[in-house]
This record gives structure tokens, sequence and C-alpha cells, in this order.
């Protein structure tokens, strides 16, 4: 992509609630990551040069002002922040993980945001997600059954127009210049194994 010039990533995605008020149907502009994945690669610079970027908020704030107001723009039910934790797939939590997520105070759980938002900041390519809730995570307790495939894609498809006309409302709304962290992630950062 950054061949092509692309110097900004959407990075929609289905995902599940760890929280009762992060309810199905709801969007959540995370603006936190936590990896629990194993074996992906994650790096363009495996040697021998190397990078050490900073990844303390892993996702544009500049794209995170502008999905949030569009989305409120268009009424639609958005948290501001959230922790999305990032699980290796492709499978549902145990309740066992899901309940230590859940007492973490993480918000979003899914298998896609890691490495993905880390491979665009390497790339100095802005990056913002944006979850549309489609479950909870395996069930809240008792008080929820726990997720099945057949429920997540019926909310997804119940919502892929609102997240559509969300994503065809943040293009045109981004400020040509970028002058947020993720454009110059790679200043002082580069050396030689």
């Amino acid at each position: 992509m950054r061949e092509l010039g692309v110097t900004r990533i959407i990075g929609p995605c289905a995902a599940g609630s760890l929280q009762k008020e992060v309810e199905p149907g709801h969007f959540v502009i995370c603006d936190q990551l936590v990896d629990r994945t194993t074996g992906r690669p994650d790096t363009f610079y495996d040697g021998p040069e190397t990078t050490h970027i900073s990844f303390a908020d892993p996702y544009c704030p500049t794209m995170r002002e502008v999905a949030i107001a569009e989305a409120r723009a268009r009424g639609i039910t958005v948290h501001e922040t959230g922790t999305v934790v990032t699980i290796q797939g492709p499978r549902f939590s145990t309740r066992a993980e899901s309940n230590w997520f859940r007492a973490q105070g993480w918000e979003v759980i899914n298998m896609t945001q890691y490495p993905e938002a880390l491979l665009a900041r390497e790339l100095e390519i802005c990056y913002a997600n944006v979850s549309l809730i489609t479950d909870y995570d395996v069930g809240l307790g008792d008080e929820v059954p726990p997720v099945t495939h057949e429920a997540v894609i019926e909310v997804f498809n119940a919502n892929n127009d609102r997240l559509r006309e969300l994503l065809f409302a943040m293009v045109p709304a981004f400020p040509q210049d970028r002058t947020c962290p993720c454009a110059t992630a790679l200043e002082g950062a580069r050396f030689e194994v």
C-alpha cells in the first residue's frame, strides 16, 4: 500500500464486547490495543536494519477524531475510547480468557488489530480502528449466552450500511496535511544491527 502512495488506512472490524455497556450494534473507536497473539510476522525491519518506533498510542489521533465526529454526526452510538485485545483466532475465547480480559477493564476483542496497526506505523501510515460490536464475548456470565458465528453475522449484516456510510464520510473529512506522530514515526527509530 505504501508503494501505491497510501498514507491512511481505516481498519474496520467485527468485534466482541467485553463490557456490558458496550452493546452489540455500537461502534468503538479504539485508542489502545493489547496483543495476545503468537507467531505473526510483526515487523518490516528484521535485519540488518531495525527500528524501535513509538507505539504508546497505536492509533492515529487525527483519524480517531474524524471517526468520532462523523459517527456522532450520523447518530451512531460510538464509544470514543476503548482497548482492543487481539487474540490468535480463528476461534472465540474460552470463558476463563474472557473473564480475565473483562477483569482487566478492556472493552473490545478481535483477531486482526495486531499486527495491522503496528505494521502501518512502521511504514508511517496513519491507522485508525472502527470496531463494530457484533456480540458479547462468550456472554457475560449467566446474563448473555455464548457467542455464535450466526449471531455475529446477523448483527454485522444489520449494521453494515451504517459502517459503510461512516467510512465514506470519514475519507473526505481527513485534513490534507498529516501533522500526527504517525507521519514521522521512523525519525530517529532506525539503526543497523
